[in-house]
């Protein structure tokens, strides 16, 4: 009886101590196989640095402590880079049948770097890599449009107030203004030269006083390809309303923009484009080389 006892204590340490060196082999495997991966979304000690130098810099002055309180009511600056790259569907439709931009993209929210695809044949990209501008189409007129400007343009209305938290990035506090009978915080974001395509764009933003939500964008474009001729330095004032907002991890995002010229008494004038945003996710699993140039590609010069 002696000996049938030691011999299943004996398996039975043999047993757990070969289940527990498995265990370990397979979580030392998949610690190493998580460590190799080079991933888009930055480690939490990054984010935690960053969301604190913006909030450092931010709560500084007034017309920063309105964008840090609008980051706030819209999830979080941590939470923001926390998720990881964002993926969405953004439908830009000009009601005076110009060009529609219609594509699903995904932006590394870290980095700005883009790849858009089309709905029609997702084989058909463009993007930009943090240094260039890409595209690998089939169809020459796959894309009908300056795919260099476009592929971050969606992301920088669609990610305020989180993309005012880098350098460059310049605030003023202006007179309350109205709209809908009420009275909004209104902050002007300038760029400073060198910072981006376009530093001489502007934007006007009306954050709400109880909710400190973004309602309004006004904004011009002053993308030098598109003023080449000198008459002009920038497009006219427009007038952006946001319809409404959804919550996809945690993060506030429009669902919908009606963008209208800007009258002289600074008010919403014609109604000119309609913009709509589904199909939000966010992709922490991603890593860099998603955002490479692919083979195959060519550059937009």
């Amino acid at each position: 009886m002696k000996n049938i006892l030691l011999t299943l204590t004996l398996g039975a340490s043999i047993f757990a101590t070969s289940c527990k060196n498995n265990t370990e082999a397979k979580t030392e495997s998949t610690t190493v196989e998580t460590a190799t991966k080079d991933l888009a979304l930055k480690p939490e000690s990054w984010i935690n640095a960053r969301v604190e130098k913006a909030k450092t810099k931010l709560q500084s002055t007034e017309a920063g402590n309105i964008i840090w309180q609008a980051m706030e009511a819209h999830g979080g600056l941590k939470n923001w880079y926390s998720n990881g790259p964002v993926s969405f569907h953004f439908d830009y439709l000009p009601l005076d049948g110009k060009t529609r931009r219609n594509t699903h993209q995904t932006i590394d929210t870290w980095s700005n770097k883009a790849r858009h695809q089309s709905l029609t044949d997702s084989t058909d990209e463009f993007g930009w890599t943090g240094e260039k501008a890409w595209k690998k189409t089939k169809d020459s007129l796959a894309f009908p449009f300056d795919m260099r400007f476009w592929a971050l343009t969606p992301h920088y209305f669609l990610s305020q107030p989180f993309v005012f938290d880098g350098e460059g990035v310049n605030f003023k506090k202006l007179e309350d203004k109205t709209h809908k009978n009420e009275t909004f915080n209104t902050v002007k974001v300038t760029f400073s030269p060198g910072t981006g395509d376009a530093p001489d764009d502007y934007y006007i933003l009306y954050f709400s006083k109880t909710t400190h939500k973004l309602a309004v964008i006004r904004y011009i474009v002053s993308y030098p390809e598109y003023f080449k001729n000198g008459k002009m330095k920038h497009s006219p004032e427009k007038f952006m309303e946001i319809q409404g907002y959804q919550t996809v991890s945690g993060i506030e995002f429009p669902t919908a923009y009606h963008t209208h010229w800007l009258t002289k008494n600074e008010t919403a004038g014609a109604h000119i484009t309609t913009i709509t945003v589904d199909n939000i996710s966010f992709k922490p699993e991603l890593e860099n080389d998603y955002f490479d140039m692919p083979n195959g590609a060519v550059l937009i010069e």
